[in-house]
Order: structure tokens, then sequence, then C-alpha cells
């Protein structure tokens, strides 16, 4: 025969008494996706969450602008003294020793003074 007793609590969350023990984390082998790769591997299999690394991933670089030097324009130009050097960025280093006309994507500050001090134009495209 059933005691009265039992009879009333069956059903209930702490009939059996010590319920407090079984609510940390250690009772369930850790808290969240603890032990997905080690002693929770089937249910992390099961569930199929991701393993490895996960958050931000780094932005490739910013592409570099082709540059050239105010030096190489005299080589580069034909003797008409013309350049179109397109996506190109003209830099200040070296000196313009003849009237160039040179078109580019841009000119540095000291790029598009010396050449227009040997009295050429440097346009920008």
């Amino acid at each position: 025969m059933v005691r009265p007793k039992t009879k009333e609590r069956r059903g209930q969350r702490t009939y059996h008494g010590k319920h407090k023990n079984a609510r940390g984390g250690g009772s369930r082998g850790g808290r969240g996706d603890v032990g997905k790769c080690k002693h929770h591997f089937m249910r992390s299999v099961l569930l199929g969450t991701d393993m490895g690394r996960h958050g931000f991933t780094r932005q490739p670089w910013a592409p570099r602008q082709e540059v050239v030097n105010v030096d190489v324009l005299d080589q580069m130009a034909g003797p008409e003294g013309t350049l179109e050097l397109g996506s190109m960025k003209v830099l200040g280093r070296g000196r313009v020793t003849r009237k160039l006309n040179v078109s580019a994507a841009g000119f540095t500050a000291a790029a598009k003074s010396k050449i227009e001090a040997a009295g050429g134009q440097a346009v920008v495209v």
C-alpha cells in the first residue's frame, strides 16, 4: 500500500529532496556550450553547433594606389612631353628638367609645383 503523503507528492519537482544540488553548472557538465569538443561532443554534433573560432574577420586592406615620382616622368614621356598615367599618383621626389603635360589620378603638392615651375601642366583626371 502507498503511503498517503507519498501519493500527494508524486509529480512534484521537489518530491525526493536534495533538489538544489542538481541546479549548478557542475551537474550539467558546464554552462552554455562548454565541453562541445570534449565531453558534450555528441550533443554538439546532433545540434549542429559550429566548432572552431568565431567572431570578427579582418577586412582586406584597401588596395594600394600605384605611384610614380617626378624624376621618372622625364624617361616615361615621349618627345612631345605628354603623359597619361590614368589611375597613378605622382609624387614629388626628384627634378623636372623639361616641360611636361601630365594627366594622372592625383598629385602631391610638391609634384604639382615642380611640374608647373618647369612650364608644364598637371591635370587631375
